[in-house]
């Protein structure tokens, strides 16, 4: 079988060498991450004036359109520009910036304020195995009640599980992070309530549930496909979306095996490295779609549509499996893991 041509990686914007370009590239410790700068200057100055304007002139009107472009358009690469800089050094100078921004970014779109702790310090020295928070393991992926469960589990524990999570791992200063952060945040939303409550809910309390919901559903078709007899494996525990929309607004997310495999790898180089190590993923069993992104398996799971999935499923070198056989072996991927991870499972991420 043929692997299909990569026709959605999205590639460092080239823009013309002015003065400014010249100096947010000083200023990084990667020049190709300067549309990162561009990103977040222009959530500051569209989506936050658009928050006070709600305060000041409060209409369901202006809500809607406020959430359109907070929610619906900005905040996807809002958070993997967030995603990204987590995982690689960003600002040279001021340094500063390295807290500002993340912090900036997390209120404006109501992104989890300790996503560095949960994502960079737990779910990646974890990799979706037991002690992970977000793991999927222990849940019937194609079971939208047990998503629910999963959900329900991050809202309302998610913090109290983090701050424990790095105390017991003797790393304090993530603890504090995690929970200070979170209840800075929280208290900030029921603070401005008192000032104005639609307002603050419009503006604050919509995307802080709605942006926590869309990473769970996210995260959930990232690790929906898993192989029992090796759950720590990033090959089979993760999967890769190709040739999408998604990949094209959100720096690459797609491919997430490669991610998880190394995940300091820069984000422009995603598709090469799956394109030079397609023989590898066929080797190892890794799950491949294109087409469609991580909400889009996520869904077509919880409406047992696996022969949607069969036909957006990439064949790489020496898989002749018809759609038949493919289903089942999806199916397999996705059943509850109920018995301790087995000993030797690999931790590769």
């Amino acid at each position: 079988m043929t692997v299909p041509a990569i026709t959605d990686p999205q590639t460092e914007p080239k823009y013309a060498p002015t003065a400014f370009q010249k100096w947010i590239e000083s200023r990084l410790y990667e020049p190709r991450d300067a549309v990162f700068v561009r990103l977040a200057l222009r959530n500051f100055l569209l989506i936050f004036p658009l928050q006070v304007a709600l305060f000041v002139w409060f209409s369901w009107w202006l809500a809607a359109v406020t959430w359109v472009l907070q929610i619906a358009w900005f905040a996807p690469p809002a958070i993997l520009m967030l995603h990204n800089t987590m995982h690689r050094p960003f600002f040279k100078s001021p340094r500063i910036m390295n807290r500002v921004v993340p912090y900036t970014m997390s209120l404006i779109h109501g992104i989890p304020t300790g996503y560095i702790e949960h994502h960079v310090g737990m779910h990646h020295s974890e990799n979706n195995l037991r002690k992970d928070l977000s793991s999927t393991m222990r849940y019937q992926r194609d079971n939208i009640f047990h998503w629910l469960m999963y959900l329900s589990r991050f809202l309302f524990l998610a913090h109290i599980e983090l701050t424990q999570y790095f105390v017991k791992k003797g790393r304090p200063a993530m603890a504090r992070r995690a929970i200070g952060s979170d209840f800075v945040h929280v208290m900030l939303m029921v603070g401005l309530a008192f000032v104005n409550l639609r307002a603050s809910f419009a503006a604050l309390m919509v995307p802080y549930f709605f942006m926590r919901c869309a990473m769970m559903w996210g995260n959930w078709g990232q690790h929906a496909f898993i192989d029992p007899s090796r759950p720590g494996d990033s090959y089979v525990n993760s999967i890769t979306c190709i040739n999408s929309v998604y990949n094209q607004r959100c720096f690459n997310d797609g491919y997430h095996i490669g991610h998880h495999v190394k995940q300091t790898r820069h984000w422009t180089e995603l598709p090469g490295d799956f394109l030079a190590n397609t023989e590898l993923y066929a080797k190892e069993g890794c799950i491949v779609f294109e087409g469609i992104d991580f909400f889009m398996v996520s869904l077509f799971l919880f409406l047992h549509r696996y022969d949607w999935l069969a036909k957006r499923f990439v064949r790489l070198p020496g898989d002749t499996r018809t759609d038949a056989e493919v289903i089942e072996f999806l199916k397999g991927r996705t059943r509850r893991i109920a018995d301790d991870v087995p000993e030797g499972a690999v931790l590769n991420a």
